[in-house]
């Protein structure tokens, strides 16, 4: 993978000299569902200088754009997908949403992350997150469509032959090695044909995009070996959820400034944890967006007080591992891998920078806080009342989103069919 500063004369000779067929132009809609629009390499450089046009009627969120938006590719983010043919290679860059001057549309949120990341960055921080992610991998039917089958029935950590997803697993990992990326471990979970895959921490923009590509990773593999991959949040109703825990951190002249061993002390952490915490429940909508996201929330299997502990058995959503130096930070639980990670990050980063501008004091650990809220739609008058949502976001934007989950809460059926997904639910 490029870095950021890469120039497009670069970009543009790597596509010559490696025999590249076909670009993705990678997104993502409101509800962080990917999408992309391919294009030859001939139309790259024009897609540098003045973006691409894509159906915007046809993505949730940007259906009501005044005006003709198009996709802009950043030229840090070019990565071959290795599942696709070594000859006639496809690459894929990461895009934000602009207008026709090239200036960014209000409503999208990967730009509205890196503004974000530059108000940290004007503080002397970075915020550093490292993702934590599950999924379950389901056997296909008759005609390849998603089964409620799992593809094994293996508990947490086991080995082969009782657990089946060893050789996926090894796939994704290698796979995301070759992109770029930076998996650190595996592992079945606890729910049958249940697995998890942890990464490296990296900046929060970064963080994001690995997220998406990861996403996009795990169901092409699992599609190669003739399974289904799904982040569903609770796909069977009585076994465990799917989460995605978020190991954050923050850098300050080159050092973290967590210290997670003996506590957290450094007052400029301290209040960014605390900001953290006392806007949670404002802003739950965004890191658990579906209505059946709070099954996983009321199940007791994931802490909903806001505050935080040392102890991983706790009942706070903020867990600080024994850990120092470059491997302290603080583990944010409540997540789960449907959210649109733009959208989830930058608000966990207002939440902390509006912490460190109050200079607000830590709560103790272990204490008393807020609970989350136990449905979507709790969840969305709390964060219609939250004047960080509302400083953060665009009125435009949490408008839109707001309607699309009222509107997806109302679609949201009783059960999971005994057989199939939803139609509805296939895109997670």
């Amino acid at each position: 993978m490029f870095a950021t500063d890469n120039t497009i004369s670069e970009v543009l000779s790597f596509i010559r000299e490696n025999d590249v067929k076909f670009i993705r132009l990678t997104f993502c809609d409101l509800s962080g569902v990917p999408k992309n629009v391919s294009i030859m390499p001939g139309e790259l450089e024009r897609a540098f200088t003045e973006g691409i046009r894509f159906e915007q009627q046809a993505v949730e969120g940007f259906e009501e754009a005044p005006h003709a938006l198009y996709l802009k590719p950043d030229a840090g983010t070019v990565s071959a997908l290795p599942w696709r043919p070594a000859e006639g290679r496809v690459v894929r860059f990461f895009c934000d949403i602009v207008t026709a001057d090239g200036s960014p549309y209000e409503g999208c949120a990967r730009s509205l992350l890196r503004q974000s990341a530059a108000r940290a960055a004007r503080l002397g921080l970075s915020c550093q997150v490292g993702t934590e992610c599950e999924f379950y991998l389901f056997k296909t039917d008759g005609d390849g469509g998603p089964s409620l089958i799992p593809h094994d029935y293996a508990g947490y950590a086991d080995m082969y032959p009782l657990d089946r997803g060893e050789n996926v697993r090894r796939e994704i990992c290698l796979t995301l090695e070759e992109m770029g990326l930076s998996p650190e471990s595996s592992h079945h979970e606890a729910g049958p044909g249940q697995n998890e895959v942890d990464f490296r921490f990296s900046d929060v923009l970064s963080a994001a995009d690995n997220l998406l590509a990861f996403r996009a990773a795990v169901k092409a593999i699992a599609g190669k070996h003739g399974l289904y991959a799904s982040f569903l949040h609770k796909p069977l109703p009585d076994e465990c959820g799917s989460g995605m825990h978020l190991n954050l951190s923050l850098v300050r002249e080159g050092k973290n400034i967590i210290h997670a061993a003996d506590g957290l002390h450094d007052p400029v952490s301290e209040s960014f944890v605390e900001g953290v915490l006392r806007e949670a429940p404002g802003i739950t909508a965004f890191l658990n967006p579906l209505p059946g996201s709070y099954d996983r929330l009321r199940d007791g299997s994931v802490p909903r007080q806001a505050g935080w502990s040392k102890n991983a058995a706790s009942p706070q959503i903020l867990y600080v591992p024994p850990a120092l130096g470059e491997e302290a930070r603080v583990e944010l639980r409540s997540p789960d891998p449907c959210c649109n990670p733009y959208l989830a990050f930058a608000l966990i980063l207002e939440a902390g920078l509006q912490g460190i501008r109050q200079c607000l004091p830590l709560r103790p650990a272990d204490g008393g806080g807020a609970k989350l809220p136990d449905s979507l739609p709790a969840a969305l008058q709390a964060a219609e009342r939250s004047a960080l949502v509302a400083q953060a976001l665009p009125p435009g934007l949490s408008s839109r989103y707001f309607r699309c989950k009222r509107e997806q809460a109302a679609r949201q059926p009783e059960k999971y069919g005994p057989v199939q997904f939803p139609a509805f639910f296939r895109n997670y």
